[in-house]
């Protein structure tokens, strides 16, 4: 029997075989300007000429899956023909759901798992989870860890002691990937260029200009220097969709400082909206969120649980999720961690190869392990007694 292991993210689907690689498709539908009615689901994304005011139809909102038709034309086309080509009568299927998932959406997705799809079985099951026990495998010797998933809807802190999560400790931080795109879009438009259309070039250009300070006043300071002076400035050039396909950053020496490009290219220059962007994630007050940054909600989520088990949370500290990605982020975060934390107790936070497929990676292994059997959730065993059964059995 086939285990297909989905780790249905807001923003990236990460699903594969568990006896193959991981793919990475876009969990959305999307229409584009030239042509408005065609609707393109998930990886047709590459056949859309011209991305420019990409309209995304998204299956979550604020992190929770609500919209059911464009979830299931995304899966119909990942399950298809075209894709992973899934026997669902012998395929046993792992999916991941946010943490305190609403009870409706539990249960819509049982249905559409069981009924619908008619998967052999099915094992429900929270993103950090899968994350914590990819961890676990890695270092037996650990028996607790930490888990900071920061995605597309909002940053996760769970805490883990031998795989099982300590609910007490979760919190959410409504700070995640989307908000950090509009964000920038949003001083863009206001500073040099109209961009509140361009979610999918605006998000590139995210990728890959912006990073997490070290010292945010200095590099303040250092953003208001003139010309050739300022190392953080950055022409970041816009694509056209027609010679340029894929924006770009231009050298250091291509750069005009004063004057116009002659090359009659699109430019925005970027300077402190590099750092000043993922910046929200440690402290989301700046564009007045009142909630506590990642570094804060990590110390208030260990000490809410017992002592004697605090020194190994700080020491087993793991990165999951795309805004991991920010260059400096790991570093800003052990030391932000390091003048919060007491100082006898050691603290380390590991950020593994690829923090988005972690958690897929977990699920792959967990598919492979002895245990696996006795936590999925059967058809019949369903058709028999109905959601009761998924309630017992997932841990959520």
């Amino acid at each position: 029997m086939a285990t297909l292991v989905l780790d249905n993210g807001a923003y990236w689907a990460k699903i594969g075989y568990s006896q193959e690689k991981v793919s990475v498709i876009p969990n959305c539908q999307f229409r584009s300007k030239t042509s408005r009615l065609k609707t393109f689901t998930a990886n047709q994304l590459d056949e859309i000429k011209d991305p420019s005011g990409l309209f995304y139809i998204l299956p979550f909102q604020k992190g929770y899956l609500v919209n059911w038709d464009v979830q299931r034309k995304v899966w119909d086309h990942l399950f298809g023909k075209e894709m992973f080509k899934v026997e669902f009568a012998d395929t046993s299927i792992i999916i991941t759901e946010p943490y305190f998932n609403f009870t409706s959406i539990q249960e819509s997705m049982n249905e559409i798992l069981f009924e619908e799809y008619q998967f052999q079985s099915a094992l429900r099951i929270n993103t950090g989870s899968l994350g914590a026990h990819h961890y676990f495998l890695s270092k037996p010797s650990e028996l607790c860890c930490l888990v900071v998933d920061s995605g597309f809807s909002f940053t996760h802190i769970a805490p883990y002691c031998r795989s099982k999560k300590l609910k007490e400790g979760i919190l959410r931080i409504n700070v995640g990937g989307k908000l950090l795109t509009n964000h920038l879009k949003e001083i863009i438009s206001y500073r040099q260029l109209h961009v509140m259309d361009e979610t999918y070039v605006i998000n590139q250009v995210k990728e890959d200009v912006c990073y997490v300070s070290q010292q945010f006043y200095k590099d303040m300071e250092i953003a208001q220097m003139k010309g050739e002076e300022n190392p953080i400035m950055r022409d970041y050039v816009l694509p056209d969709f027609s010679s340029i396909k894929k924006g770009f950053c231009k050298p250091r020496e291509e750069m005009v400082f004063s004057g116009k490009y002659k090359t009659g290219e699109q430019i925005l220059r970027l300077v402190n909206e590099r750092f000043a962007v993922p910046e929200m994630l440690f402290h989301p007050s700046d564009i007045g969120i009142q909630e506590m940054g990642i570094p804060e909600a990590i110390v208030h989520s260990v000490q809410s649980l017992p002592e004697e088990m605090q020194p190994h949370f700080y020491q087993n500290i793991v990165l999951t999720g795309g805004n991991s990605l920010f260059q400096g982020f790991r570093e800003r975060l052990e030391a932000e961690l390091r003048s919060l934390v007491p100082a006898h107790l050691p603290v380390s936070v590991f950020l593994p190869e690829n923090p988005v497929c972690y958690s897929w990676e977990g699920g792959k292994l967990l598919a492979q392990s002895p245990d696996y059997d006795e936590m999925v959730v059967m058809r019949e065993d369903y058709e028999e007694n109905g959601h009761i059964v998924c309630e017992e059995r997932f841990d959520i």
